[in-house]
């Protein structure tokens, strides 16, 4: 790779790198015919200006000009494109994991009056992160706005781990019409299992028709693998109505998320 000449400065520090930067990137592009008024129009800058940063780029060989408003970007220009390129990168990487990554902002419902600055007390309730005023808990965070109760509040630099157990999952398995369909599973079974639980889960038509049986209204009927381990992962107990073939899916995902759950019998005699 081509190295840089003496006392050159990268494109994050060098405004005048910074538009070589996107003149080669255009030329690039729009390689052999390159109309300087559309690069001049694409960065910014006036037509002139292209035209004496083309002259700059011949005369460094990183472009080579083959005739009237053509031109083609040289191994050389596609070496310092590229080393710029990876500083780029690397600046961005850093922005985001050490400058973006230390002052990420999560959102949580608060339980009292809350003043930006506030030292707040972390905790997983019905599913969704709460924020109490005070750092008794044990986890603590920083309110970065103001919030009354029951509004969300932002909370960041976070202390300690909040404290909460996974939920767990009951799943009844419901045949499919041809196989007796939702006949074959005790209505009153399925009642009293939801009594113990927080959210009813059905995937299937079958599924649908034993929650009604049962009196249930469910609470997730789409995209359920995925949205009963999301459940579960909050804390929040789920029972899980799916017909036969849909029940491996759900399964499947559970023990990836390490999630506790049991298959029930809620067939008729």
């Amino acid at each position: 790779m081509a190295e840089h000449a003496a006392g050159e400065t990268d494109v994050l520090q060098s405004k005048r790198n910074a538009t070589r930067y996107q003149i080669l990137v255009e030329i690039a592009e729009r390689q052999p015919a390159v109309s300087q008024q559309e690069i001049a129009d694409a960065i910014g800058i006036t037509s002139q200006a292209v035209s004496n940063y083309l002259q700059e780029l011949v005369e460094q060989s990183h472009v080579e000009k083959l005739g009237r408003g053509r031109y083609e970007v040289t191994k050389e220009g596609v070496d310092w494109l590229i080393s710029q390129t990876d500083r780029l990168r690397s600046f961005v990487e850093h922005v985001s994991s050490d400058v973006i990554g230390q002052v990420e902002v999560e959102s949580a419902l608060a339980t009292g009056s809350i003043t930006e600055g506030d030292r707040v007390s972390l905790s997983m309730r019905d599913g969704y992160l709460h924020a109490t005023p005070g750092d008794a808990g044990s986890a603590t965070a920083v309110a970065v706005t103001d919030a009354t109760e029951g509004q969300e509040v932002g909370v960041t630099d976070f202390d300690g781990v909040v404290d909460y157990e996974l939920g767990a999952v009951t799943a009844v398995s419901v045949p499919m019409v041809r196989n007796g369909g939702s006949g074959g599973v005790d209505a009153d079974a399925v009642g009293a299992y939801a009594t113990d639980h927080d959210l009813v889960a059905v995937s299937g038509t079958e599924a649908v028709a034993v929650a009604r049986r049962a009196g249930l209204t469910p609470d997730i009927e789409f995209a359920t693998p995925d949205a009963v381990r999301e459940a579960a992962t909050k804390g929040l107990d789920v029972l899980l109505l799916s017909v036969a073939g849909n029940l491996s899916a759900h399964t499947d995902k559970l023990r990836d998320g390490s999630i506790t759950y049991e298959v029930v019998d809620a067939q008729t005699d």
